[in-house]
């Protein structure tokens, strides 16, 4: 079945770096696109950026382009985003997304704390 595991969460401080990684298994990785979103407590998940399936085409939310960076690699099944400039708005848990045969699927999420 389609598995999907978020690592590389972690306490930073403003205007640092961090690498989320998202490996996938169960499913044709190379051809379905792939969304990271975020979630606050108490607040409504949110789309954070989408990468198609070849990986060549990239959208991101307003409030982190230029900020993050999101990229897939078709031969190892896993996506990244990297996200450089952290604010303490970015606090939140984040989540990669697939949407595959007709259903969506979730990780279990990893969790990204930028405080000082």
């Amino acid at each position: 079945q389609v598995q999907l595991v978020e690592s590389g969460g972690d306490s930073v401080q403003p205007g640092g770096s961090l690498t989320l990684s998202c490996a996938a298994s169960g499913y044709a990785f190379s051809i379905y696109p792939l969304q990271w979103h975020r979630q606050v407590p108490g607040k409504e998940r949110e789309l954070v950026a989408t990468i198609s399936a070849a990986g060549q085409m990239t959208t991101y939310a307003d409030f982190v382009k230029g900020r993050f960076a999101i990229s897939k690699d078709n031969n190892q099944n896993m996506a990244f985003i990297e996200m450089k400039n952290l604010k303490p708005e970015d606090t939140a848990v984040y989540f990669c997304n697939v949407f595959v045969m007709g259903r969506n699927y979730w990780g279990p999420g990893t969790e990204v704390n930028v405080s000082s």
